[in-house]
């Protein structure tokens, strides 16, 4: 949902037409998916690893893992992929942990999860706030996450675009003194 100080702007007047509980699942789903994405980059860069093997068959271990998005997306195994596809699946179609919390759990609020151990909020506002900060953090890193990889895909450092903490200056992407060379000019010759 749109939150305060902006207001609702739907000049077509579709909120109408749609049932808007799934989009409200959903974006607190993908919220919750990008604050890990991005909790997942800032340990990468920072070198934290787990001790041990990620893939024993493979000899592949946490420590070998590199620290870019994609280079550590891509060391994973096959294996290890299905493995994380079909625990996620399982998930969402909640026959792993808990009961079914997705689209058409009508007893549920859009987030609410965790089993009976869960803090849940009695007052109506302080429930609302939460979630609320929940769906603004979550809207923060799924921008955070989609500008990591694109500053990787751009060729320069996913957390430090700008050369990092030194201050240098980041890898030029294009020469710009020969990549334009042949382009038509209006210099006078």
């Amino acid at each position: 949902g749109v939150l305060p100080p902006l207001g609702v702007y739907d000049p077509l007047g579709l909120i109408e037409t749609r049932d808007m509980r799934r989009y409200e699942i959903m974006e607190v789903k993908h919220g919750r998916a990008a604050m890990l994405g991005f909790l997942h980059i800032i340990l990468i860069q920072a070198g934290a690893r787990f001790p041990g093997y990620l893939s024993p068959t493979a000899g592949l271990k946490f420590a070998d893992v590199p620290s870019g998005c994609f280079a550590s997306l891509e060391a994973l195994p096959t294996a290890g992929w299905l493995q994380i596809m079909l625990t996620t699946c399982m998930m969402e179609t909640g026959y792993f942990i808990f009961e079914y919390q997705g689209y058409g759990a009508l007893d549920k609020e859009p987030g609410d999860i965790g089993g009976e151990g869960w803090i849940r909020y009695d007052d109506a506002s302080t429930k609302t706030f939460k979630l609320n900060v929940e769906r603004q953090n979550g809207r923060a890193a799924m921008m955070g996450i989609t500008g990591c990889l694109a500053h990787e895909i751009l060729g320069v450092d996913a957390l430090y675009p700008t050369g990092g903490f030194g201050g240098e200056a980041p890898p030029e992407i294009i020469d710009m003194y020969t990549s334009f060379a042949n382009f038509p000019s209006f210099a006078a010759v």
